[in-house]
Order: structure tokens, then sequence, then C-alpha cells
């Protein structure tokens, strides 16, 4: 066990942590932290890393900007450092490559390689009470039984696949999240398959059948949706107000109802719709395949996915057309669920907490059965715990703060600033009460 009890541990480093230590060393150089990663090294969406898709964001909405224009892990400095800035201002493009922004997380991420041990995941997250039931301190345990002690701690750990009915019941290698598309594609194709169905009808489900169809050895693609079509997604600026900073503010305000109304209103801003330039890709290359007689593309709305039967020459999905009632078959070689992630809260496509919280959770204030997390992104505890050592979900808010922690770039720099005011206000106080007693 490591007995250096640091003033912060960081659960995860992706893009969220990195933006935390970003905001550390600029913010608070005083204090002490270790990050844990479960990955052998920095790396964002590596299953997704398609070579023309770009990331639907804004450039200066970085890691950092937003919070500091002059810092020098910004994007801009990036393209500087590797004398590229003027090829990349003078590109086509609204938005920047994908590669090109996985390279700019990598190159935050090296810069504060000191900071960070990979290859530890992290299954366990101890709270120690001191004596008058306050928290002392965390014992974070990985799975390689490496022990690590904090004042505070920070928990990035990305968001959880959704799997829904009936693919969580099948339990075989060529069903796979979007989160492991590509490696997946590969195993497909050199175990001599060549039938991709794409589930769902998010920008991923449309950016993976262009990707999948465009592969050498690929016969034929199938999109599935529920949907009478694939949607276009709500890109008015009135609606992406949703990533300002005040929204975070109202959202949180907002009651349970209003809540679930912004919701509802604001979904096709994110989920269940993608870009235009995509959609037309999508649209002209299945009128292409007309003109040809081909039906390499098959693009199958209304559909739902009624079973999911992994067998030896594929994996069978039975779907049934929701307004005529007529069912079908079509057997792959790798099934890719475009189904999104799971928010907080309960019900469906909800999770109560991240596991790594299950020996937290009987501290967990919660009147709903979930996580409760105030607008410093600090997770309530029940008692006198609450007044101990903080703990912070970086990221995963998207039911309490809005549109915004919806696994965006947009707020990363403002949260970090946030989380790190409270938790350096909280240990201040928390080291002042330790030394009054």
């Amino acid at each position: 066990m490591n007995h250096t009890l640091h003033d912060i541990i960081g659960i995860g480093f992706g893009p969220a942590n990195i933006a935390l230590a970003i905001a550390l060393e600029e913010l608070a150089p005083q204090l002490s932290v270790r990050f844990l990663e479960r990955r052998a090294s920095a790396a964002w969406q590596p299953g997704m890393m398609l070579e023309s898709s770009d990331i639907q964001n804004h450039p200066l909405r970085d890691l950092v900007t937003p919070r500091n224009p002059r810092s020098r892990y910004s994007f801009t400095n990036f393209l500087h450092e590797h004398n590229r800035l003027y090829e990349h201002l003078n590109l086509p493009l609204h938005y920047p490559l994908r590669l090109e922004y996985a390279q700019y997380v990598s190159w935050a991420a090296d810069c504060f390689s000191r900071q960070v041990e990979y290859g530890r995941e992290v299954v366990d997250l101890a709270p120690i009470a001191a004596a008058d039931g306050s928290l002392a301190h965390y014992r974070v345990r990985c799975a390689d039984g490496a022990e690590y002690l904090a004042r505070c701690v920070v928990l990035a750990p990305g968001r959880t696949p959704n799997i829904p009915e009936p693919f969580n019941r099948a339990a075989d290698p060529r069903v796979v999240h979007l989160n492991h598309y590509l490696p997946a594609l590969e195993r497909m194709k050199a175990a001599g398959g060549s039938r991709v169905a794409v589930i769902g009808g998010s920008q991923s489900a449309v950016e993976i059948l262009l990707h999948a169809s465009a592969e050498s050895g690929v016969s034929r693609v199938a999109g599935v949706t529920r949907n009478f079509g694939y949607r276009q997604k709500d890109t008015s600026p009135f609606s992406d107000e949703v990533y300002f900073p005040a929204f975070v503010d109202a959202f949180f305000a907002a009651s349970p109802e209003h809540k679930a109304k912004l919701r509802r209103e604001l979904v096709y801003t994110n989920y269940s719709s993608a870009d235009i330039d995509v959609l037309n890709q999508l649209y002209v290359k299945q009128y292409a395949n007309r003109l040809q007689g081909k039906d390499s593309l098959a693009l199958l709305t209304c559909m739902e996915t009624e079973a999911c039967e992994p067998r030896a020459d594929g994996v069978a999905l039975r779907m049934r057309h929701f307004l005529s009632g007529e069912t079908r078959e079509e057997t792959a070689d790798l099934v890719v669920l475009a189904t999104g992630f799971l928010d907080l809260g309960e019900g469906a496509k909800r999770e109560r907490w991240p596991r790594v919280l299950e020996s937290v959770s009987p501290l967990l204030r919660s009147e709903r059965q979930t996580v409760e997390i105030e607008l410093d992104y600090r997770v309530r505890l029940q008692g006198a715990a609450d007044q101990g050592a903080p703990l912070y979900l970086n990221g995963l808010c998207e039911s309490t703060h809005g549109m915004g922690d919806a696994g965006s770039f947009s707020l990363l720099a403002l949260r970090s600033q946030a989380i790190v005011q409270s938790l350096e206000r909280r240990l201040r106080e928390f080291a002042d009460g330790a030394a009054r007693a």
C-alpha cells in the first residue's frame, strides 16, 4: 500500500480529468495529485477513431481555453507547437478532425505523465471515517492490489455503455458497443466475416455506416433504427445555448418536472440524430447503390429488434416493422450498438451511481435512490460524512447539470474550474478544523 496521503486522487485520465490536471496546475499548484487510469496510455475514443470524422465541437471549446485563453495547453498552442497552425486554418472543414483532436488530447496528457499511473484499474473506493463521524480520507484500491490514500477523490470514469434489450442477452464477442467498433471490425475481417449491422440512429451510427460500407472486404452493411428515418441534429444557435455556463445554473435550479421537459425538448441537440453532412453522404450512397442494383447498403427503418441470436454462421437479428407488422431477419458477422450511454438516475437508460462507488453507497444522501450532486459537482453524503473529505463527479452529471455534461468538450474547462475552486476551499476548511481540534 502507498501510505502517502495525497490531497487528490483522480480516477480516470480522459479529457475530463486532463482538463482538471491543467486547472490544478494553473489554479492550485500547491495541491498534491495522483491520477489512476486503467488504459496503458492516454487515448480518446480509440475504438471510434474514424479517419474522416470530425468532433462536432468548436475547437476553442477545448480543455482550457474557455477558462484561460492564455494557457499553453490550448488546442491553438498545440497546433503552433506542431507547426501546423496555418495548414489547419486552411482546412475546408467546419470542425477539426477527430484524429487531430485525439492527438491534442494525448499531447496534453503527456504533459502530466509524472502525475499519472497507467494500467491502474480502480475497483473500490472506501471512505475512512474520523472520530467525529466525518470522513478523514478515502482508500482507493486497484485491480492489481495497489492502494492509495487521498483527502479528496475526483471520479471521471467515463459513461457506462447502454446495452438495451434484446442485445443484453446476447453475450457474444460479435455484438459490441460502438466504443469497440474498430478492433471488432478487424477481428471480424480476420475471421472471414463480411456483414455488419449497426443499431441506432445517432451521429455515431451514421458515421459507422459510412465507414463500414467503404471498407474493403465488407459485403453488406445494414443500418437498423426504430425511427422513420435518420434525423438531422438540432444545430440551431438558440438550442446550442445548452452548452453555455448560464444554462448549467438554470438547469440545476429547475424542478424535476422542468428538467424533464427541457430534456425532452433538447434531446435532438445531442441524441438520436446526426449532422446534415453525414446524413447527405449516407443518402447519396444509398441512392447510388439503388442505381447500380446493389444491396450492399440497407437502411432498415421503423424496425424494432425483437431477438438477437448468436449462431455459428453469424448473429441473427429478428425485426418487426412497427407500421406494417412485417417481420424479417438479418444475419451479420458483427453487430455494432450505437445505442448511447447510461445517465445517472432511476428508470430506463439510467444507473444509480458508477459501480466504483458501491462501497460509498451507504453514505450517498439520496431520497430518490440515486446519487445527488451539488452545483460544484460534489457528491452529497449523509450526516457528518458530508462535512469531511469531499468526493466529486467530473462528468456523468447530465441529469443534474444539463446537456453540457453529455460527453461534450464544451464545458470541460469551466467544470474543472468549479471543481478545483470547491475542493481547494473544502480542503482548506478541513485542514483548519483539524488544526483547531
